[in-house]
């Protein structure tokens, strides 16, 4: 047992609590040892007057991860055992847990800004909520970047393939991402949101259980958790005080993961729909990535949407 971070107004716990912590932060890394620190520095002041206990789950690095977390109070460094991907990674944590009243799932590569992890927390305790998810900014500008989702459907994807980020003014069934800027002052219920960072309430977390760890090796598995959030009663909040920047590509990039990411977003669809639906679904997904051919991320993409053995070669593939 570790002891907790105090934030700012609190008084860090005794080893051996029983107690539960206001939050446990799980966050999953793979050579993430660059990252790792600037977003352990940041929580004590994102968490004010909380105890946080944070479990750094390695998935299988070849850097110095060891060497980010030794002589920090509330910070367990737990081995995966290999890379077992994002969903996999959180569910290690999961079964480390102890008690604690919220889950934070978070990226290594993030600054979270003074308070944002408190009101993250008083958000997901709100009768009905059970989830939140912050406003992302852009560090050099401190605007708004498009982080919120709606639910995936044929012509939202349609939408997506044909106009990219063209028209973000276009209604709400012709894209997936949330584009318009006036919706980031609101607070309020979403479909879903980057899943680089989602604060749920421990209740929500024993109902809802384990992520799809089997279909979802990266990328699909916050869309996937969030609706098995919202079909077991709760919502997803957005909390607009709550804001982070997200450096991005701590996971990695190229045309595998480019692959992978177009392949889930299929995966996850076909989970909850029926077979010609999904072969409809495939098909729009594939137009986008025809449209974009000539860079070769998308070329991998569309080879991938297009060849059964390909889909298969990815992780995941058995599911």
């Amino acid at each position: 047992m570790v002891t907790p971070v105090a934030g700012a107004a609190g008084v860090a716990a005794a080893a051996g609590v029983t107690e539960p912590v206001d939050c446990t932060a799980i966050v999953v890394t793979h050579n993430s040892a660059g990252d790792l620190p600037g977003l352990l520095d940041t929580v004590p002041r994102a968490a004010p007057g909380m105890t946080v206990r944070v479990l750094v789950v390695d998935n299988g690095s070849s850097d110095d991860i060891a060497g980010a977390v030794p002589g920090r109070t509330g910070v367990e460094l737990i081995r995966a055992g290999g890379n077992l991907g994002y969903a996999g990674g959180i569910n290690v944590g999961r079964r480390h847990l102890g008690p604690t009243r919220t889950v934070a799932i978070l990226n290594p590569d993030l600054r979270l800004a003074p308070g944002s992890l408190a009101w993250l927390v008083e958000a997901a305790g709100r009768p009905g909520a059970g989830a939140a998810v912050p406003r992302f900014v852009e560090e050099e500008t401190g605007h708004s970047f498009p982080s919120l989702r709606r639910e995936p459907t044929i012509l939202r994807a349609l939408g997506d393939a044909l106009l990219g980020a063209h028209w973000p003014g276009r209604p709400a069934w012709l894209s997936e991402m949330v584009w318009d800027a006036r919706r980031y002052e609101e607070a309020g219920p979403v479909d879903w949101g980057t899943g680089a960072v989602l604060v749920v309430s421990s209740e929500v977390d024993s109902a809802v259980g384990a992520w799809d760890d089997e279909r979802f090796f990266l990328y699909s598995e916050e869309t996937d958790y969030s609706r098995r959030i919202r079909e077991a009663g709760w919502s997803v909040r957005y909390v607009p005080e709550a804001t982070v920047t997200h450096e991005g590509g701590a996971s990695g990039t190229g045309t595998a993961l480019t692959a992978l990411n177009e392949v889930n977003r299929v995966r996850y669809y076909r989970k909850y729909h029926g077979r010609l639906s999904t072969v409809v679904f495939r098909g729009v997904v594939a137009v986008g990535e025809l449209l974009r051919v000539n860079r070769p991320a998308n070329r991998a993409a569309l080879h991938a949407l297009l060849s059964p053995r390909r889909r298969r070669s990815l992780p995941g593939g058995r599911a």
